[in-house]
């Protein structure tokens, strides 16, 4: 499959910037659940910047990463691959049925999770807590998408670099 320069480099940069994106996730997502196990860890929330930073760097991370695997990475790939590109649930579905991403549904679920994560205004924590779980028990889904994706436009960059002559 021959790629223009221009895809090329997009598909690149994403398999960058979805690494570091993937890096940070893991890392706040790691430091965010050894504190919080139930709704009442949150109660004290807005006295307490440390959590109150950790819980919004893992919704900016979740959400960015969503966003750029689902809203960026997902279309140059299917453009790659000469795939049809359309709405964002359409790209999800497609990429489902070519064994990139396991549930699109299950994106779709995530994505309504984290429009509930996203709002400060919550004041109940027990919705903010199960919207908080719900991300954290899909961001192994969303480690796996990035690796998937990556993976994918790593075997186009290098078959390309191939008939080249070159290497990566």
């Amino acid at each position: 499959m021959k790629l223009n320069a221009s895809l090329q480099a997009r598909l690149a940069f994403f398999v960058r910037v979805v690494g570091k994106e993937t890096r940070h996730l893991q890392d706040t997502d790691g430091r965010l659940f050894s504190e919080i196990s139930c709704a009442e860890d949150l109660i004290g929330i807005d006295d307490n910047p440390l959590l109150s930073e950790r819980l919004e760097a893992f919704v900016g991370r979740f959400g960015r990463l969503q966003d750029s695997l689902a809203d960026k990475f997902l279309p140059a790939l299917l453009d790659a691959y000469a795939e049809p590109r359309a709405a964002a649930l359409e790209n999800l579905d497609r990429a489902e049925k070519l064994g990139w991403v396991d549930s699109a549904d299950d994106w779709i679920e995530a994505r309504r999770r984290r429009n509930l994560m996203v709002h400060e205004y919550i004041e109940d924590r027990v919705i903010l807590f199960d919207a908080l779980m719900a991300g954290h028990r899909f961001v192994p889904t969303l480690i796996q998408t990035s690796s998937r994706f990556s993976a994918q436009a790593g075997r186009l960059i290098d078959a390309e670099g191939a008939a080249r002559g070159t290497h990566g």
